[in-house]
């Protein structure tokens, strides 16, 4: 527990606790989080207290300029690593936390509620990175690679979906063919977040292309790799300060000690991620619907109309209500599902059932949020624009809400018609 309480003392040392307030956009430092209803631990409670003042601190003032730079703040990523926050399920040896993936979660909620696309990156970084080299890699991997990025000096990504396979992504064409000491990679990945910066990733390619996903491997690859590149940065809709790309592999050479588990057992590492990371970016949702709520609450009860603040209209309460519920609902069910990870439960359809349920909700309370705002919803002087746009990556990253919906069905399917 003394990782948990040096975290938070550094954090309670530097928090800033004052907040100015702007004609046009007035940030909300204040929040409707129902801690009596969390159900949280004292270390629980007292580690989203570190990691919220650190994020109401040095993301929240900068989140409208990183959405509209389209640009990730560099500086962030060892700030983030001296708070412990990159390696919070990780070994001390590394320099992590050693803690669960319900803390994980909560940090990816705090983040979310003060940027969504810091956030975003910070758990392609910490979980879909650093999590699967901790859980996977040698002791010669981890000592090489996970010290460097659990204290930020280095950033990670991972690479899973091409151009051609994005939720079917067993039928990914990039080539790892076996060549004296290693392998070479030919071919590309789509959508790839922390791509332009990254430079560890965790990347899957086909070593028996003909043998389906008994024919993947998982590979670390290192930015200065001979044949491996960046292409264009992509122009997105929402999560705009979470840098992405194209990847491109042309003969790019990995040595040996670079495959990341078992050579061909790659969709085994792959799968196994999954549920974990399913679980841990459904605080995404969680965070941007609180933020989206707490600016909408306090709006509707300072603009008034006809004399009184509009807080006060009947059909506006039922806003309140409904955004209210939703969000508290969304959360005890992923903090459910968190804890039961943490007790060695992990389950398939809970984990894509968690991030299902919170995303769609995220998507309405975001929107249920502008509407709050009338007109000034409308205009990018005021955040619940951004955070609707934000909202909506969770709907199709990670996994679609199609595919997370089948993936329910057929975990019952194979329950109930098994032999």
């Amino acid at each position: 527990m003394s990782a948990i309480r040096l975290l938070t003392r550094t954090s309670l040392k530097t928090a800033f606790r004052t907040r100015a307030m702007t004609a046009l956009n007035a940030r909300r430092s204040a929040s409707f989080y129902n801690v009596d209803l969390a159900g949280l631990t004292e270390d629980q409670a007292e580690f989203r207290e570190a990691v919220r003042e650190f994020a109401q601190k040095e993301v929240a003032p900068r989140a409208a300029e990183i959405d509209k730079s389209n640009n990730f703040p560099s500086d962030l990523w060892e700030k983030m690593g001296s708070m412990g926050l990159l390696g919070i399920t990780c070994s001390p040896d590394y320099g992590g936390l050693a803690l669960g993936y319900f803390n994980h979660t909560l940090a990816m909620e705090e983040l979310s509620r003060a940027s969504g696309s810091v956030a975003l990156s910070y758990g392609a970084h910490s979980n879909l990175c650093v999590n699967q080299i901790h859980r996977w890699g040698t002791d010669e991997q981890k000592k090489k690679y996970l010290p460097d990025l659990i204290s930020g000096k280095k950033v990670g990504s991972l690479a899973m979906s091409e151009p051609g396979s994005g939720s079917d992504v067993v039928s990914m064409k990039l080539r790892a063919d076996k060549v004296d000491g290693g392998y070479k990679l030919t071919g590309t990945k789509f959508w790839i977040t922390n791509g332009p910066t990254a430079s560890t990733l965790v990347v899957y390619a086909k070593t028996l292309p003909d043998k389906g996903s008994k024919g993947i491997t998982a590979f670390i690859i290192e930015r200065g790799f001979e044949g491996f590149s960046t292409h264009q940065k992509l122009d997105k809709l929402g999560m705009r300060g979470s840098d992405t790309c194209e990847l491109v592999f042309e003969d790019c050479f990995v040595p040996e000690e670079n495959v990341l588990g078992p050579v061909n057992k790659g969709a085994g590492v792959l799968m196994s991620g999954l549920d974990l990371e399913r679980l841990v970016l459904s605080g995404g949702p969680l965070g941007l619907m609180q933020a989206a709520f707490d600016y909408a609450v306090e709006y509707v009860h300072e603009r008034e109309q006809f004399g009184v603040p509009v807080g006060t209209f009947q059909l506006m309460q039922a806003k309140i209500a409904d955004m209210y519920t939703k969000t508290n609902a969304s959360r005890a069910y992923v903090y459910a599902v968190a804890r039961a990870c943490d007790a060695g439960k992990v389950s398939r359809r809970d984990c894509a059932g968690a991030i299902l349920y919170s995303s769609d909700r995220a998507v309405e309370v975001a929107l249920e949020a502008m509407q709050c705002l009338g007109g000034n919803g409308y205009i990018n002087d005021y955040p619940t624009g951004r955070i609707l746009r934000d909202s909506r990556l969770y709907t199709v990253g990670a996994g679609t809400q199609e595919i997370r919906r089948m993936l329910i069905g057929r975990e019952f399917n194979q329950e109930l018609l098994s032999d």
